[in-house]
């Protein structure tokens, strides 16, 4: 689905690993990555001063793992001084990266409040496309297991699909991006309309199972001439649940989501699931930021 990709690590998230898998990534679609640390500063309001001395050690630490890099990748290593979320936009912008990656652990809202979370401030900011993997499985894979991950990032979808405005977005969504990439390696996607048990039943229309599956079969009709296999599931019960199950169950690569604008005054009040999945959810996440933001 994506060609060039911006790796961020902090080098406790595991994500550093993936240089040492390129042509795993390679075989997943990717033709130029940009692999990126951080090194922040110890007081925020400090002005960053790029000392090459503090910059060395990370960034050779990445280029040592950069082996067996194929000649057809463009390979970057970058090490910059500041706020991580200020240079990761500015590196995206830089390099013209169609994704993201970052390592978030899954975390309450309450603890995210406290302790604040750069994946949760790049959602809110970001043009590019993000897809958020857990450092407690990225620093326990085996090599076998990270290669396969690797080559493997974006072959099966799931979309949570209800009918609104939002998961009509994040279909067409995924045709342009499928559209827009001959070297797509998206396989397969499985749409999911999970009918909320939480809502009263009078609200939903005489017969919702009927009716969500029939507006996933017009979908599925629609997303199969682009050449995929589309499956869909509708079940009844709390969304965050059924999707993390609906995942586990069909060998998933990555849950998509996409939201507009998951942030504002009310973003710890407000119900939101791309939030609760970006929070909670153990499967790779392929968020899609609001299509007016520009980069």
């Amino acid at each position: 689905m994506f060609q060039r990709a911006l790796i961020c690590t902090d080098f406790n998230d595991g994500m550093y690993r993936m240089a040492q898998f390129v042509p795993s990534l390679v075989a997943g679609g990717f033709s130029a990555l940009t692999f990126f640390h951080n090194v922040g500063l110890q007081v925020e309001r400090e002005i960053p001063r790029q000392d090459p001395e503090l910059l060395a050690k990370p960034k050779q630490r990445l280029s040592d793992l950069l082996r067996e890099v194929p000649d057809t990748v463009k390979v970057a290593v970058e090490v910059l001084m500041g706020n991580a979320s200020d240079n990761i936009l500015k590196l995206a912008k830089q390099y013209q990266s169609e994704v993201i990656f970052l390592g978030s652990p899954t975390r309450t809202m309450l603890e995210e409040k406290l302790f604040g979370s750069t994946a949760m401030k790049l959602s809110e900011k970001t043009p590019v496309p993000l897809t958020i993997l857990r450092p407690q499985l990225m620093s326990t894979y085996t090599t076998a297991e990270l290669e396969l991950r690797c080559a493997n990032l974006f072959r099966y979808l799931l979309l949570p699909y209800d009918g609104t405005q939002g998961g009509r977005t994040l279909v067409e969504t995924i045709k342009r991006q499928v559209q827009s990439n001959p070297h797509s390696v998206l396989e397969r996607v499985r749409l999911l309309w999970v009918i909320d048990e939480n809502i009263r039943r009078e609200l939903q229309g005489d017969n919702p199972l009927q009716q969500a599956q029939d507006e996933l079969s017009r979908v599925q009709t629609d997303l199969a001439e682009l050449g995929l296999v589309v499956n869909t599931t509708v079940c009844e019960g709390d969304p965050i649940k059924e999707i993390m199950a609906v995942a586990e169950v069909h060998d998933i690569s990555a849950i998509a989501t996409c939201s507009r604008g998951i942030g504002g005054i009310m973003k710890w009040s407000a119900p939101s699931l791309t939030r609760d999945i970006l929070r909670q959810s153990w499967h790779p996440v392929l968020f899609f930021p609001p299509a007016d933001r520009s980069q």
